[in-house]
């Protein structure tokens, strides 16, 4: 997939997932159905495996949630830089998806992170501290929600791919009944996939 981005683009890539970092409550992968909107519907900059491919490559590797963020940006300059096969200028622009998607996502809410927790700890004593505290879970679980609704409806019809289904309904009911490490399901979960069950 090749797109052409010009420098305002770029600082639209950039602006765009600076105003994503102040929303990113509960962590970055709750703006993953505005950033598959935004991506993949609106601009066509990835396409949407690259989108999907890109959340399950960083989920399933060792590091911190955000690092999907790169590997969204990553595509985002190898696709403008005409992809791997165009050499050097297209891993540059590769390199530059990384840090303005990087930069955007983590400076806005990095730093209001820090100016708010300095605030609350100050303050944590207060009734509308405690309230606004328990107020953010149902908000970061429905944001969960839905990106989990974005990654799983990219899978087409779901008669299609009833073993998915299958496999997600199983681990959501082990994960809420018992206290079976995540680790154990992410390893059957490969075990499955190299079996060609999914």
């Amino acid at each position: 997939m090749t797109t052409v981005l010009t420098h305002a683009d770029w600082l639209a890539l950039l602006l765009h997932f600076m105003s994503l970092s102040l929303l990113a409550i509960g962590g970055a992968i709750t703006t993953a159905p505005e950033m598959h909107n935004y991506l993949v519907t609106q601009r066509m900059w990835l396409s949407d495996s690259q989108f999907t491919s890109s959340i399950a490559l960083a989920q399933a590797a060792p590091g911190p949630n955000v690092l999907f963020i790169a590997l969204i940006g990553w595509n985002v300059g190898l696709n403008a830089g005409g992809g791997m096969a165009a050499g050097w200028h297209a891993w540059w622009l590769a390199l530059a998806g990384v840090l303005v998607a990087m930069v955007g996502i983590m400076l806005p809410s990095t730093t209001l992170t820090f100016l708010a927790a300095r605030w609350g700890h100050r303050n944590r004593d207060l009734r509308a501290v405690r309230a606004f505290k328990q107020g953010m879970a149902p908000i970061v679980i429905a944001l969960l929600i839905a990106t989990g609704w974005i990654l799983a409806a990219s899978h087409g019809d779901p008669l299609e791919h009833w073993r998915l289904w299958l496999v997600t309904a199983v681990t959501a009911v082990v994960v809420w009944s018992t206290r079976l490490h995540m680790l154990w399901l992410l390893g059957v979960g490969v075990a499955l996939g190299a079996l060609g069950f999914v």
